[in-house]
């Protein structure tokens, strides 16, 4: 189900962007207009209708082009790949004199998600319409920012969650069960940017502190740093995003691991082991402890891509950080439809594939679960 559901996600978004108004065309022209945006250019101010009245003749699929020549209108066109230039061979009327007739032919809607598709099948992502640097080259560059945040994110839910399950499951129903799991509800109700906003105003010298950085991930000096000076730089510069994308991953996880060993403590084999004489800590973590994991360990593929694209873009731009965030979002917004589309791609088989590894380790953790025999 991979290539079909990987084909499904690139036909829904594609569709999508011919309904958005404002292409990377517009875009262009909007910012030759001196507007800076293509908002703008396609709803046409006063200027623009003026200007239309003493030039009909430009391009009236562009509003904000008036004053442009129209071949240069088709030369953007033809470069964007939503146009291409075909000459003929044509006779000037005197014998044997030909001279080549050129003539512009707009690129169909499906025809440019073949090529795109096609494109993406031999891994040529093609290069940013605005950035003349390859996508996945791009992708490379920015993906360090939000792998280390999606990374220690999960390290840090995990580290916590997990202590902090098996405890809620050995105390079930006591008050130390009802507070924390008070406390998991709010952190789970809070949105990760407003934590990170109330982060940076009490900690990053907003009203009351300055402990830790306002932006980036590293110092200006960072490059002139002993290992060590880099290594406690890179950390006191992740600490605030860090806690900012993985306030909301404490709860799934924490409840899930509780889920887990209540599950398991239930079981006959544990009271056959206390009634041994075995003592509830070798019964917790001798026996309940690896049986209660599985579930947990085996989800960790996925729980590191949900934070690792959940809340990305707020964070990263909260803290100014230059990861995959922001790259999508301002590919986004200037119609780089390139960057767009291939990081989508890239992205959604990522997705996919850690679909299958979480599981592979299903069935490697446990033997007993059998995918095939399901039917």
């Amino acid at each position: 189900m991979v290539i079909p559901t990987l084909i499904g996600i690139m036909v829904i978004n594609f569709a999508l962007t011919q309904f958005v108004p404002g292409g990377p065309v517009e875009q262009v022209l909007a910012r030759l207009e001196g507007e800076g945006d293509a908002f703008s250019a396609i709803t046409g101010g006063g200027n623009d209708a003026a200007m239309g009245q003493d030039q009909g003749m430009a391009d009236e699929r562009y509003i904000g082009s008036r004053g442009l020549p129209p071949e240069f209108i088709d030369d953007l066109e033809r470069q964007f790949g939503f146009a291409r230039i075909i000459c003929e061979e044509g006779f000037t009327g005197k014998p044997s004199t030909k001279v080549p007739e050129c003539y512009k032919e707009t690129i169909g809607v499906f025809e440019r998600f073949t090529i795109m598709m096609s494109n993406y099948a031999r891994l040529d992502f093609g290069e940013s319409y605005f950035r003349s640097i390859g996508v996945l080259e791009l992708v490379l560059e920015k993906m360090p920012v939000s792998i280390s945040l999606g990374l220690w994110s999960t390290l840090l839910a995990y580290m916590i969650s997990i202590p902090l399950g098996i405890r809620k499951a050995v105390r079930d129903g006591s008050q130390f069960d009802t507070w924390t799991s008070g406390a998991i509800i709010i952190g789970y109700a809070i949105p990760g940017f407003l934590f990170a906003i109330v982060l940076l105003v009490v900690f990053a010298g907003g009203s009351y502190v300055r402990w830790f950085p306002l932006r980036g991930l590293t110092s200006d000096g960072f490059v002139d740093m002993s290992l060590f000076g880099k290594a406690v730089d890179y950390l006191w510069h992740i600490t605030l995003p860090v806690l900012a994308s993985t306030i909301s991953a404490f709860a799934t996880l924490t409840l899930l691991t509780k889920n887990s060993f209540l599950d398991e403590i239930r079981k006959q084999y544990v009271m056959t082991a206390r009634a041994k004489g075995l003592s509830e800590k070798s019964v917790l973590y001798g026996h309940v402890f690896r049986n209660a994991m599985l579930i947990v360990i085996a989800s960790f593929p996925a729980v590191f891509i949900g934070v690792f694209f959940g809340g990305s873009l707020i964070i990263e731009t909260i803290f100014s950080l230059d990861g995959l965030g922001r790259l999508g979002f301002e590919a986004a917004v200037s119609r780089d439809y390139p960057v767009v589309f291939g990081t989508l791609f890239v992205f959604g088989l990522l997705g996919l594939v850690v679909g299958i590894i979480s599981d592979l380790m299903y069935v490697w953790i446990d033997p007993r679960i059998d995918f095939e025999g399901q039917g």
